[in-house]
Order: C-alpha cells, then sequence, then structure tokens
C-alpha cells in the first residue's frame, strides 16, 4: 500500500510518474506539516526516514490521487493509541475528509491534518487538544466511556455514514495487543463490505480483499494472506512467488503467511469469504 493502491479497486491512486515534481512537491508539503515533536513516542529520525522514502520515484505512487476513471471519495480515520507512521501521511489523498478516534485527535493534529469529526469517550486525548479542535470547526461526538464499541469501531461508523467508496486507517502498532488484534478484525467486519478498506498499522500496509484487489508492491517484498471470520475460499494469486490456486484458506492457518511479490503487481481474488493482505515492509532477505 506504501507503494501503491489497488489497480482494480473503486478507489485509486495514480501510478503515472510523469509528473514526478508535483509529485515531489505534494510529498515536501505533507512533510513540512508534520509535527513529530509532538507526536508521542515519534522522532525526527523517522520523519527523515520518511523524507527519504517518499523522495523515491516508487513511492511516490500513493501521493497523487488519480485523475481518471476513479472516485476519490476516501474518508481518513486516524485511530487513537500511538501514533502512527510518519509517512502514513503521504498516502492521504488531498481535500479528504478526516475524522478521529479519541487520541487520534491528537495524532491527526500532528500531521497538519484538518478534522472534520472527532469521537469516542475521550478518555485519552487532551482536553486542550479536544477544546482547540472544537473552536476550530470540528464536530466532536463524545460517548459514554461505558461503551459497547471501541473508538475505532465508532470512528468507522461514522466514516461509512458519510458514504465514501474507501476508507484509509492509519494507526500506530504499539499499546495494547487486544488492541491491535480488534482492530484487524474491525477492517474485515461485514459492515463494512461495501467499502474498500486498507490501512497504515505503524509501518506495516493492510488491505481489505474482497472479490479480487491489485497490489502493487516491490519485487521481494513480503504479503501474507490471511483469512478472517470464516473460510476464504477459491483463493487465487497472481504476481506471487508462491501461487495459489483456487485454494481455501482457513481462519488460524499459516498457510498464506510470508509470499514474496515477484512482480510489481500482485493479484489475489477468491470466490468467497474476505482476506487481509499485510505488507509488513519487510524484504524476504531480510526476514528471520
Amino acid at each position: 500500500m506504501g507503494n501503491g493502491r489497488s489497480a482494480d479497486s473503486s478507489v485509486g491512486y495514480a501510478t503515472d510518474r510523469d509528473d514526478l515534481a508535483s509529485l515531489r512537491e505534494l510529498v515536501r508539503e505533507r512533510l513540512q506539516r508534520y509535527d513529530g515533536a509532538s507526536v508521542t513516542g515519534s522522532s525526527g529520525n523517522r520523519a527523515e526516514r520518511a523524507v527519504k522514502r517518499a523522495a523515491d520515484p516508487q513511492n511516490l505512487i500513493w501521493v497523487m490521487p488519480a485523475e481518471e476513471g476513479v472516485s476519490n471519495e476516501v474518508i481518513v480515520v486516524v485511530a487513537g493509541g500511538g501514533p502512527p507512521d510518519p509517512e502514513s501521511a503521504l498516502a492521504i489523498p488531498l481535500g479528504a475528509r478526516v475524522i478521529a478516534a479519541d487520541r487520534g485527535l491528537e495524532h491527526a493534529l500532528a500531521l497538519g491534518l484538518d478534522v472534520e469529526i472527532a469521537v469516542g469517550d475521550f478518555d485519552s486525548a487532551s482536553p486542550e487538544a479536544v477544546a482547540r479542535a472544537e473552536a476550530s470547526g470540528t464536530r466532536i461526538e463524545r460517548h459514554s466511556a461505558e461503551k459497547d464499541a471501541t473508538d475505532l469501531e465508532l470512528a468507522l461508523d461514522a466514516a461509512l455514514a458519510l458514504g465514501p467508496e474507501g476508507i484509509l486507517v492509519l494507526a500506530g502498532d504499539g499499546g495494547r495487543l487486544d488492541h491491535l488484534l480488534s482492530t484487524l478484525l474491525l477492517l474485515g467486519s461485514s459492515r463494512y463490505e461495501a467499502v474498500e478498506i486498507d490501512a497504515f498499522v505503524g509501518p506495516a500496509r493492510v488491505h481489505v480483499v474482497r472479490g479480487q484487489r491489485a497490489i502493487e508492491g516491490s519485487v521481494g517484498e513480503l504479503v501474507s494472506l490471511l483469512a478472517l471470520h470464516g473460510p476464504a475460499e477459491g483463493v487465487r494469486t497472481e504476481g506471487l512467488a508462491y501461487p495459489l490456486e483456487g485454494e481455501t484458506l482457513e481462519p488460524g492457518s499459516s498457510r498464506g503467511v510470508s509470499n514474496v511479490f515477484a512482480a510489481k503487481t500482485a493479484r489475489v481474488s477468491l470466490d468467497r469469504g474476505v482476506l487481509l493482505a499485510i505488507r509488513p515492509g519487510t524484504a524476504a532477505e531480510d526476514a528471520t
């Protein structure tokens, strides 16, 4: 996902590199808005690495919205918990509406984003950040701490209510293990099957696959295919080193773990069920 959106998706990004000057200008603008010092757990080195990676044309195709044949109606949801990777800000389409989940409000503000809606019980976001956002026009939707859903689920529901074609989630990979697992399960929930969902979870990229998707990456990059909420039946792949040909992946099976991009574009399709395609950001030769 960091190197490209699905070519088959209804929400896409340009893969044309003819206008690299414009792309680099947009990259610089995004990174200049990133206030790394105000994000707990962030560092200047992480932001500097993001600048270097973003300067590579290979990594610019996530930055600029496609102009032909696709919709740019993507809602960005910034999760609470740990801060998202600074590089994830480069994936945000220009003009995208932003929803923050509790402490995600602080993360979004640190990334220079204009938050339209902030939801949650606000037990994590500072009162000062909430007051500042509300004064600037952000709609604050407060929920009781004794609620039946996580703040992220509430934010995803708020995003769904806006009728987007896609949702992009920015989340950290630290904090509580139960929250991390619930985040991944939420992404594949049938409640959101009408929209295409992608996520940055720390440095990893996550794509929800229903029907078919094309995912662009780097040759030699790792990708794992994991079934959620039941068997993923009739799974077929192209462009991966270890092809699947009509196979069934069961939840709890490691059959789809640690596949490798054999081409820059990998295609994944399935007859029934839902998969998570997880790109940990690791090359096969670096995996242990």
